[in-house]
């Protein structure tokens, strides 16, 4: 490992030098800074670590959700930098996001000093304990000191942070750093005295981070083996390729159907992981089926899907459930009878009963699962105009193997759940369902594609245009992004709730209608644009992704006349199963 790169020309650089350089031996090795004055120290430190790649971006927001697709993609805590003020409060949405859906981030707002507070000092609020309940870690360090044993003090405090952002649960921290002027680099002699007592190596000697899993807290021996049960795979960024093997050796000996929402990632397993059931929604809105479907137990991994109709059906039997999640929070928001199982799949099977007699429940349900997937392809096929759903269906069919996909909260996760077949692409999913809103979509997908595979955004058009400050980010963006772009005029998911009848008000405060120009937009960008015309364009144009930039697909639709197609397209598949 090389030597440390400390900037000893003032206490403020030296200080902001010190944090960096611990970061960096505790793994963290990218950085999103938002300009501003304040935190000059910071950025002139990330700015000049060799190890840590130091990303500027303009819009707040948007940084926090780019360092949000950033860190969701690479496993590791990402840092996240700004100025005092509001700009402090721009990061709260992205905060509650990565609290929520448990995603490593490191925020460290800059802030004036103790004697600058309270007086009307300019860009100067209350920042202490600003992100609330939504950060596992709030500290405030001290004002910088060029002694040793601040910077020991500061150098623990950084220790802490990272620490805690894996574990108990894997989630965001924030320190709050005040700093007093000169905030630039500029030479004072302030660090004499220390500099010679700071042996850099001697003194990052020995850092690191915990990364011990911890052990699982429950377990499955209670779990009636030989009964009537599901697996209910929901969304869980924690299942490992591990988890996947012990699901499937489990799934084949047990004999159990394996309901898995399109974000588990597992649809696109389907030669691995035996007993697959890919469209459950559609199953479960049979009313004789979704009796007889009914099961005596469920194992669940991860959460909760999102289908309602699945949701109402685990509320209508409330079957005994075994929930296994990493992640700390508490993931039953039906509140069956549950017995919750902190850990991983693997760490829970130990304790399972010896395997039983599968049965015909297991067969009753891969039966219906094969008729709805006949039905509902044939049903889409016949579909030649440019209709919502079309688009994640081909999506599923037509990229290259292993694409990451973000797939945007409303009608497009939805369409993901309902028509995402089961196939062996191994399509990678990606999405921000912590706290399940628009914000932030277009930035967190940047953040996934940013150094990686290229990627694919799947959103309606208000989730782009919440975010179309993410455009600032393509002369930085290394990486390509495909966007797909379902065009619907407004917000298609209200079609489908009771609020649609009162015709008087939904349209301009629920539909919201928008008249944006996508191919202005983006040209004033410098992103490429298309207008897709056919469904035969559309799958030659995702079948191969370009190897860097980002384009916009834009998808021209009608939400009332997809929204009654959706509809009718179930009713009619649900009733010839």
């Amino acid at each position: 490992m090389a030597g440390p790169t400390l900037d000893f020309r003032n206490t403020n650089s030296l200080w902001g030098s010190v944090l960096v350089e611990t970061l960096f031996r505790l793994g963290v090795r990218q950085a999103v800074v938002a300009p501003g004055s304040r935190s000059a120290p910071l950025a002139f430190a990330f700015a000049g670590h060799p190890g840590i790649e130091a990303i500027p971006v303009l819009d707040e927001r948007s940084a926090a959700f780019f360092a949000l697709g950033l860190a969701k993609q690479s496993g590791r805590p990402v840092a996240l930098v700004c100025t005092s003020g509001t700009a402090t409060a721009n990061f709260l949405p992205a905060v509650i996001e990565a609290w929520h859906s448990g995603v490593p981030l490191v925020v460290l707002t800059a802030d004036r000093p103790p004697e600058l507070r309270g007086c009307s000092s300019p860009q100067t609020i209350d920042q202490r304990k600003l992100y609330g309940t939504h950060v596992n870690l709030f500290q405030e360090l001290a004002v910088p000191q060029a002694t040793l044993p601040a910077l020991r003090a500061l150098r623990q405090a950084v220790v802490r942070a990272v620490n805690r952002t894996r574990r108990p649960g894997r989630g965001p921290v924030h320190l709050n750093l005040p700093f007093r002027d000169p905030l630039p680099p500029i030479a004072d002699g302030s660090t004499r005295a220390v500099r010679g007592r700071l042996k850099g190596e001697a003194f990052f000697a020995g850092l690191e981070c915990s990364v011990l899993a911890d052990a699982a807290q429950g377990d499955l021996s209670r779990l009636p083996v030989g009964r009537r049960i599901v697996v209910i795979a929901g969304p869980d960024d924690g299942i490992s390729p591990v988890d996947i093997g012990v699901l499937a050796a489990t799934a084949q000996k047990h004999g159990w159907p394996v309901l898995a929402d399109a974000l588990s990632g597992l649809r696109g397993l389907a030669g691995q992981v035996p007993n697959l059931v890919a469209h459950y929604d559609t199953v479960l809105r049979q009313p004789r089926l979704a009796r007889k479907l009914a099961p005596d137990a469920v194992l669940c991994l991860g959460g909760w899907p999102t289908s309602k109709v699945l949701r109402a059906w685990l509320e209508e039997h409330r079957p005994k459930v075994w929930l296994v999640a990493t992640s700390a929070h508490n993931r039953d928001a039906l509140r069956l009878a549950t017995t919750p199982v902190r850990g991983h799949l693997w760490q829970a099977v130990k304790s399972l009963l010896p395997p039983a007699p599968a049965g015909s429940y297991r067969q009753a349900w891969m039966q219906a699962e094969k008729q709805a997937a006949g039905r509902l392809e044939a049903a889409l096929r016949r579909k030649a105009s440019l209709f919502e759903p079309g688009a994640a269906w081909r999506l599923a069919q037509h990229l290259p193997p292993g694409t990451p996909v973000f797939l945007a909260s409303s009608m497009p996760v939805r369409d993901a759940e309902y028509f995402w077949p089961a196939n062996d692409r191994g399509i990678i999913p990606y999405y921000n369902r912590g706290a399940n809103g628009i914000d932030g979509t277009l930035s967190s997908a940047l953040g996934v594609a940013h150094g990686g595979h290229a990627t694919v955004l799947l959103t309606g058009d208000l989730a782009f245009l919440h975010d179309s400050n993410g455009l600032l980010l393509r002369p930085k963006f290394r990486g390509s992004l495909t966007i797909v772009l379902i065009n619907n005029h407004g917000g298609g998911i209200f079609g489908h709730l009771p609020v649609a009848q009162f015709a008087g008000v939904f349209e301009e405060f629920f539909a919201t209608p928008q008249e944006a120009d996508f191919g202005k937009l983006c040209a004033a960008h410098g992103v490429a644009h298309t207008v897709v015309r056919s469904w035969g364009q559309f799958t030659r144009l995702v079948s191969r992704l370009p190897a860097r930039g980002i384009r916009v697909l834009e998808i021209r639709t009608d939400r009332t006349r997809d929204a009654a197609s959706r509809k009718a397209m179930f009713a009619a598949v649900a009733a010839g199963l």
